[in-house]
């Protein structure tokens, strides 16, 4: 399982400490799993790790919503965003649910027979304003947006060894193991405490005064104090660059990257570069783009800088998905 980490070294549970080892407990409680490679690759920066469980917890697992179509939402984002590890982790979250047969619909690349599940999904892939989506669903679709991003910059493709997540069978079993922490109610909240001590934005409109909410304000918060790492020109190039996004994929190549970098001094570049390519094509992410930047900063750095491309893109995702975004850029495709 080790190699499922990129370029981080994660706090293992067992060796864990204050807010990292109050985090993994309540996940492990919550979610069901002790060892979960998304939030271990967070663990070195502890304040994205918690904003990113709060935010996650409050609008996927906890609330009113059923968690069946709370999971089509976070399947549909990740199958947009191309992130064969979230898609592989939520088609099994799905057979827990027990909708096996939805679960491998949606994964076949099919339309759900329920109307509800079906407009949800479209929803998701698209990024198009719905009128019948609450707090919990938008919470999900936008700790996609970030968590997704993490993960295809910071980690490998495989959720389990031997890419055994891609067997319809594995994923089955998978569900059925995890079906009675699923399927158990959660009371909204509890995520709050752990990020209680940390800077917060205000609410989001189609949040305020829900869980979900009030832990989104944490993440953007803390997610973008991350910008602190570059300097005044590239973090200036990447706020324009992702303002100007339509929500497409980027051209295949690297020359998109040209002009938004054109005017960054060159010691500035590759920071600007690896920020851009998290928010845009963390899937683009290479060796080469981490050790440009890198030189001898540690793991919570890599960690805080990939934050701020993700929540970045995540914030302008949210624009399109709230209908605040410009007419001119009415259909969205998704993370980049």
């Amino acid at each position: 399982m080790a190699g499922q980490f990129r370029y981080v070294t994660p706090v293992e549970p067992q060796g864990a400490t204050g807010l990292v080892a109050r985090v993994y407990a309540q996940l492990a409680n919550d979610f069901g799993m002790a060892r979960m490679a998304v939030f271990l690759t967070l663990s070195p920066a502890e304040e994205v790790l918690a904003a990113t469980w709060a935010t996650l917890r409050e609008s996927l697992l906890a609330g009113d919503e059923p968690r069946t179509a709370k999971e089509v939402v976070a399947l549909g984002v990740s199958m947009a965003n191309r992130c064969p590890f979230c898609v592989a982790a939520h088609t099994t979250l799905l057979h827990a649910t027990g909708d096996h047969r939805l679960a491998e619909t949606i994964a076949a690349g099919g339309t759900p027979a329920d109307p509800r599940h079906a407009e949800l999904l479209a929803w998701a892939r698209t990024g198009r304003v719905a009128a019948s989506v609450g707090a919990e669903h938008i919470g999900t679709a936008l700790i996609f947006h970030f968590i997704n991003r993490m993960a295809s910059a910071l980690l490998t493709e495989n959720l389990l060894p031997g890419n055994l997540q891609n067997s319809r069978l594995v994923r089955s079993v998978g569900g059925r193991v995890m079906a009675r922490t699923v399927r158990r109610p959660l009371p909204p909240g509890a995520s709050l405490p752990l990020v209680a001590g940390l800077p917060a934005l205000p609410e989001p409109s189609w949040g305020a005064g829900t869980a979900a909410g009030a832990a989104y304000a944490v993440l953007r918060a803390v997610a973008g104090a991350g910008a602190h790492l570059l300097g005044e020109a590239a973090r200036a190039a990447v706020t324009s660059a992702v303002a100007a996004w339509d929500g497409e994929h980027p051209p295949m190549g690297r020359a998109w990257l040209d002009g938004p970098l054109a005017g960054v001094p060159a010691a500035e570049r590759p920071g600007a570069a690896l920020a851009l390519l998290a928010a845009l094509a963390p899937y683009r992410v290479t060796d080469a783009d981490v050790a440009a930047w890198r030189g001898s900063r540690p793991d919570e750095d890599l960690v805080r800088l990939c934050a701020f491309g993700a929540i970045t893109a995540t914030e302008r995702m949210e624009a399109f998905i709230t209908g605040r975004a410009a007419a001119a850029h009415a259909k969205p495709g998704g993370r980049s």
